[in-house]
């Protein structure tokens, strides 16, 4: 097998690629910056410099591959107008799927996320949930599907969406704030914490890539991918608490100052291109609920999760202690 990592120097991206390698699999990574790819490239990863949103880049990826792993995506960042979003997280796809279909490609596996279905009113969801993004990364990760599925009607190339949910584990920045606030005893809980956190230990879901990647049963199929537990937001940080050693978070605060608060910094910081110290989607993390249903993976890949959250939490505390991130 030959395959294309896209995305590959990202936390997600980039434990797939090594993965794959491992594997023996021949790996290609289409990167922006070839020295923050060296560590790609001493794992035995080619790679392929240019940029996603250039065609002539996408032709040199795609040539001579069996499998495109899609996993680059511009994700939250402050300053970043709605058009470059589009450009990245949709209109690349759309121009990637045709890439591969002209190099004749077999399949493109491409990354989107659960959050395509919003807050999730009927827990647990599956695929067939209704579709209701709530900000221009969702919106935009759901027209990149619409455009990679669009794609294929004029070629023969197999498209297989993937949408995890919240993805974790060693090396991971997204859950290190949540670690470390509550390692640190500082992590209120704003609102009740009785809502739903659906997590995915980073192994389990490059497993489900690559199944999506190898199996026949996959082409043209979109899965929910997550791990085998649920729990509610209080039971998440009292089991980080528990490992760590520490007493469980206990002061619960009201939302809709914070969340108030945080419109005020997006209007003011984000025109000017700063960092807001505080985003309405970081207050979201404590009111929306997140649960999924993954019997389609299980049924149809084989999918199994084989990381249980307590082995996948304690794994990622011990790598943030040990790399002196907390």
């Amino acid at each position: 097998m030959r395959d294309l990592v896209t995305g590959a120097t990202g936390f997600t991206g980039g434990h797939l690629a090594r993965t794959l390698v491992a594997a023996g699999h021949r790996v290609r990574a289409l990167v922006r910056e070839p020295a923050r790819a060296r560590p790609l490239q001493e794992a035995g990863v080619e790679l392929v410099v240019g940029d996603l949103r250039d065609p002539a880049a996408l032709a040199r990826a795609c040539a001579e591959v069996d499998v495109v792993y899609n996993i680059a995506a511009l994700y939250r960042q402050a300053g970043v107008p709605a058009a470059t979003y589009r450009a990245v997280n949709a209109t690349a796809v759309g121009m990637l799927v045709s890439a591969a279909a002209d190099a004749r490609v077999r399949r493109v596996v491409h990354c989107s996320t659960v959050g395509v279905h919003g807050d999730v009113e009927r827990p647990p969801a599956n695929e067939d949930a209704p579709l209701r993004p709530g900000d221009v990364y969702q919106e935009t990760k759901l027209d990149g599907e619409r455009l990679a599925r669009d794609s294929v009607a004029s070629s023969k190339i197999e498209v297989t969406i993937v949408r995890p949910s919240g993805i974790y584990g060693p090396g991971d920045r997204r859950l290190l704030k949540m670690f470390r606030g509550v390692v640190n005893r500082r992590f209120p809980i704003l609102g009740r914490g009785e809502i739903y956190y659906h997590l995915t230990y980073i192994d389990d879901l490059v497993d489900a890539f690559r199944l999506c990647g190898e199996r026949a049963q996959a082409a043209e199929r979109t899965f929910i991918i997550a791990g085998g537990e649920v729990t509610t937001l209080n039971e998440l940080v009292a089991l980080v608490a528990d490992i760590a050693g520490v007493p469980p978070p206990r002061l619960h605060l009201p939302v809709w100052p914070f969340w108030m608060a945080g419109a005020v910094c997006e209007a003011i910081c984000v025109p000017l291109g700063v960092e807001p110290p505080l985003y309405r989607r970081r207050v979201d993390f404590f009111t929306k609920s997140r649960a999924f249903d993954i019997s389609r993976a299980r049924a149809e890949l084989g999918y199994a999760p084989r990381v249980g959250l307590r082995e996948g939490i304690s794994r990622t505390l011990e790598w943030y202690r040990s790399h002196g991130w907390i």
